[in-house]
């Protein structure tokens, strides 16, 4: 991955602020609700979902509803600060395909 210059500090203060807000909203309780990884689509209980953007904060991502998404903890973790269509490129160089990239490419 190739470095990248991360945003302000007020920039990411003001995201995360949105998202916290958004994670009290109808939609996202409905997001959740679904208990399915975004990313690898395996069943999980929706309290052990968490949110991601999948343009992270730091790489100018915003907290919108086009930029959030629920999964789960190993999937979050792995990705990092990656974005969403260099995480499935690293996914797919390594032969290990993201079930969400089907979705997205096809």
């Amino acid at each position: 991955m190739e470095p990248f210059q991360a945003v302000d500090e007020a920039t990411q203060k003001r995201e995360k602020a949105k998202a916290r807000a958004i994670r009290q909203s109808a939609w996202w309780k409905n997001q959740v609700g679904r208990g399915r990884c975004y990313y690898c689509h395996a069943a999980i209980h929706p309290s052990e979902l968490t949110m991601d953007h999948k343009t992270p904060i730091v790489r100018g991502g915003l907290s919108t509803r086009n930029n959030l998404v629920a999964c789960c903890k190993a999937c979050n973790s792995e990705k990092h600060y990656q974005t969403l269509s260099e995480w499935i490129a690293q996914r797919q160089a390594e032969d290990r395909p993201l079930a969400c990239a089907k979705d997205l490419l096809y």
